[in-house]
């Protein structure tokens, strides 16, 4: 009986899902990040492009 009493509480404090919340949330940051990095560097390349295409 014990066995089985071990066994349930076992699974739940299993941290598994916890984990996988946590990389969730990292992956999420990271892709925000580099979406704004992209938008930032996408603008101002543009911009730099136009300004010497103008002046050619």
């Amino acid at each position: 009986m014990t066995k089985l009493v071990a066994k349930i509480q076992s699974r739940l404090v299993s941290e598994r899902g916890a984990t996988a919340v946590e990389y969730g949330l990292m992956v999420a940051l990271i892709a925000v990040v580099i979406i704004a990095a992209v938008t930032l560097l996408g603008n101002n390349l543009s911009t730099t492009f136009q300004n010497v295409a103008s002046q050619v």
